[in-house]
């Protein structure tokens, strides 16, 4: 069963104090590169993945870059869906990146209807908190996956996997395999197990798609680790 986290202030609140993400159902958070990839199978990978959430009526949360394969799946998804069904969250920072020398204010930078809904935040703490947040609140078939990507989407990987194995949270989380780019990482935590660093119980923590479709069905039939941490994060 999936666990909740502690409710985060980033988020407005409904009358039960439960945070508002403006999204109803699965939601399924996405990290990956905001370069486009020496291949095509990349980009291509990402407007599939945003194909098959518009099929199954699933929401996107993601880093709210407009720029690679970030921009690639937000702008799909929008096309198909409509503004509602994405959810960019960016901070401030990397809009400034991203939009140099493309006007001032966030509001002329970033088209809501191109990229969906926008919030800018001040750091990437709180920008990671408040995309696991929507995930956690999501509904059945929640969860996280990561397209290719570099060092900040790796970063973002391993620290859903690290949640998930401490109990914070029980979502599924997916690695999009295009032209083997997660060999290596598959293997490091092969190699992790063997070296008695990962229980053999949590290296499922993880689990690998090959294609679009095969992320929807992971993520719906995700079962949790028995050997994961039970603590308790409520616990004041």
């Amino acid at each position: 069963m999936t666990s909740k986290s502690t409710t985060l202030s980033s988020y407005p609140s409904d009358a039960s104090g439960t945070p508002d993400t403006g999204f109803k159902g699965a939601v399924i958070c996405v990290f990956c590169g905001s370069s486009d990839g020496s291949s095509q199978a990349h980009k291509a990978a990402a407007r599939s993945l945003a194909q098959a959430l518009h099929k199954h009526n699933i929401s996107l949360v993601y880093g709210g870059g407009t720029v690679g394969l970030m921009g690639e799946i937000a702008r799909t998804l929008v096309e198909l869906a409509g503004p509602q069904a994405v959810h960019g969250i960016i901070p401030e920072a990397l809009v400034r990146y991203e939009q140099s020398g493309r006007g001032s204010g966030t509001e002329k930078m970033i088209d809501r209807e191109v990229y969906g809904r926008m919030t800018v935040v001040p750091d990437m703490h709180t920008r990671k908190q408040m995309m696991a947040q929507a995930v956690m609140n999501g509904g059945p078939g929640s969860g996280f996956v990561a397209l290719s990507g570099g060092y900040g989407t790796l970063e973002e990987l391993m620290e859903v996997i690290t949640w998930n194995q401490l109990g914070i949270h029980g979502n599924g989380i997916v690695i999009y395999n295009i032209e083997g780019y997660y060999d290596g990482l598959i293997q490091w935590v092969k190699t992790a197990v063997t070296a008695g660093f990962v229980s053999p119980g949590n290296a499922g923590i993880l689990v690998e798609a090959l294609d679009a479709e095969e992320v929807i069905s992971q993520l719906k039939d995700y079962k949790t680790s028995e050997e994961r941490f039970k603590l308790d994060w409520n616990q004041r």
